[in-house]
């Protein structure tokens, strides 16, 4: 880590007391000069610190700025953290990663804005500079692959988790994992997995989650998007996500089902749903066990959906 990034750190984590320069030289094993200059390279980059002659350095405010260290800093879970100014998407970079060895780890991707975004069944997710959150999170779970599917859920739970910690807002989920605020899709999430298909084991699973925090002006393609429009800096939210989503991953699904039960927004609903290219007219009854949405079709049968889209029929 570079001394700025390591000074940074240590700010964001002693914000309310003053560091000193020959502190900071002590600690890192760098000169007072070093550090000038990078308290300097923090403050061109937007961070607001305060130098007080025989007080030292004290970061007032980091603004909505994002960086590993930032992001590492806010987060419970000590896991490795890359920040890139652009992608062309999270996801396609951890698929990378992965495949040149330099994802051995868990790892969380994240980007100030993706050129090139994707959401499920092929769908891009926009992803404009500076107003929403685009992350993604490599595990290594080494399960069975019918297990690994169940993730897509915990996704969606972690999400509205987060935003409930950090807002007043209460988010709902559409079947699979689309999360809604005021009946507007406000975040997407993208599960691929990295499979050894002869076991039949997910050596790697990718979870891609795209925010709206303040993205308001989307292009005229995409349909019923929204946003939070919540005062919640990008740092915290990444933070709060990753945190929950890893709290989730590796414990028994029944601690986040019922959870993922009371915020759904479809049981109840008349739908439709896609299944080989056909859209049937059904109503969803109930969310099962293993996250399955069972319907109920017009002739009155039950029928379990484990994957697929579906859309309320208002």
């Amino acid at each position: 880590m570079s001394l700025k990034n390591d000074i940074l750190t240590l700010l964001q984590l002693n914000n309310d007391t003053y560091i000193s320069g020959q502190q900071l030289a002590e600690r890192f094993g760098k000169s007072r000069a070093a550090v000038w200059k990078a308290i300097k390279a923090l403050q061109k980059d937007g961070y607001i610190i305060n130098a007080v002659t025989n007080r030292g350095y004290l970061l007032t405010d980091s603004g909505d700025i994002l960086n590993s260290a930032k992001i590492k800093a806010k987060m419970k879970h000590k896991i490795h953290v890359i920040h890139y100014k652009e992608l062309d998407s999270t996801n396609t970079q951890a698929k990378r990663l992965i495949n040149s060895g330099d994802a051995g780890e868990t790892l969380l991707i994240t980007a100030d804005r993706q050129s090139a975004g994707r959401g499920r069944q092929g769908k891009s997710f926009y992803s404009p500079e500076g107003t929403g959150i685009y992350m993604s999170l490599i595990v290594h779970p080494n399960t069975l692959l019918q297990n690994a599917v169940t993730t897509t859920t915990a996704a969606a739970v972690a999400v509205c988790r987060a935003i409930e910690e950090l807002s007043d807002i209460k988010p709902k989920i559409k079947w699979v994992n689309d999360v809604y605020v005021e009946n507007q899709k406000i975040c997407g999430i993208l599960t691929e997995a990295v499979s050894d298909f002869e076991l039949g084991i997910a050596t790697s699973v990718i979870v891609g989650i795209g925010i709206n925090i303040r993205t308001n002006d989307f292009p005229k393609e995409v349909i019923n998007a929204g946003a939070l429009n919540a005062d919640i800096k990008r740092a915290d939210l990444i933070a709060a996500v990753a945190d929950a989503l890893l709290n989730i991953i590796g414990g028994e699904y029944k601690t986040f089902i019922d959870y993922y039960r009371s915020h759904s927004m479809i049981i109840g609903k008349k739908i439709n749903y896609i299944e080989n290219g056909k859209v049937t007219p059904a109503e969803a009854i109930s969310i099962d066990e293993t996250g399955g949405l069972v319907v109920k079709t017009a002739d009155g049968a039950e029928k379990t959906l484990k994957s697929g889209d579906i859309s309320i029929r208002w």
